[in-house]
């Protein structure tokens, strides 16, 4: 008997899901972006049992906060919920278990994009700014530049996968990385950020 193929909904479909209050929400959302949670969370971790609850922490999230909100982009609310809660999980664990070297560069950089003062982190229209700030930089750069910053920043993948995903040399993204890096560095500047 041949298997049912189930249809992945949009976002806005499973957004709706959320407000009405429905649990199939969440399975919608396992459906569609749960490989992507772990990827992200993995990236960080490197231990698949904390990533499954961070993965699932992510879901109770998701379900805690929409509504009231009503994300944009269901992934990119995703990732930063996943995100959060892999990186708390990390300095959880930090002193108890070296850090792969792979991971010091983009957890670095990952923190030193953010304001500083943690009273900052807190407030939303900071946040708000700091995003749109970000957001406008990366419309400047290519789209190859924006899938290395995504890749490396976001997802937080190894130099060596980005460059297997583009076919170039690992020196190549590094050197991309640097031009993107030190150009966001003078955008906030500009703005009155401090790195």
């Amino acid at each position: 008997m041949p298997s049912v193929h189930k249809s992945t909904l949009s976002d806005n479909e499973i957004i709706s899901l959320y407000f009405s209050r429905e649990e199939r929400a969440i399975e919608a959302t396992d459906e569609k972006y749960g490989n992507y949670l772990f990827a992200v969370s993995y990236n960080i971790l490197r231990d698949g049992e904390d990533v499954k609850e961070c993965v699932n922490d992510t879901y109770l999230g998701a379900w805690g906060a929409i509504p009231p909100a009503r994300p944009n982009s269901l992934k990119a609310f995703l990732t930063a919920i996943i995100r959060r809660l892999s990186l708390n999980r990390y300095d959880a664990k930090r002193a108890q278990k070296r850090v792969p070297n792979e991971l010091i560069f983009p957890l670095c950089e990952s923190y030193s994009l953010s304001d500083t003062d943690e009273t900052d982190l807190l407030d939303e229209e900071k946040q708000m700014e700091l995003a749109e700030i970000i957001s406008s930089y990366l419309r400047t750069l290519t789209k190859r530049q924006r899938y290395i910053f995504m890749s490396r920043f976001y997802a937080l993948e190894p130099i060596d996968k980005i460059a297997d995903g583009l076919s170039v040399s690992r020196s190549t993204v590094n050197k991309e990385i640097a031009r993107i890096r030190d150009g966001l560095k003078s955008a906030l500047e500009s703005e009155g950020y401090k790195i």
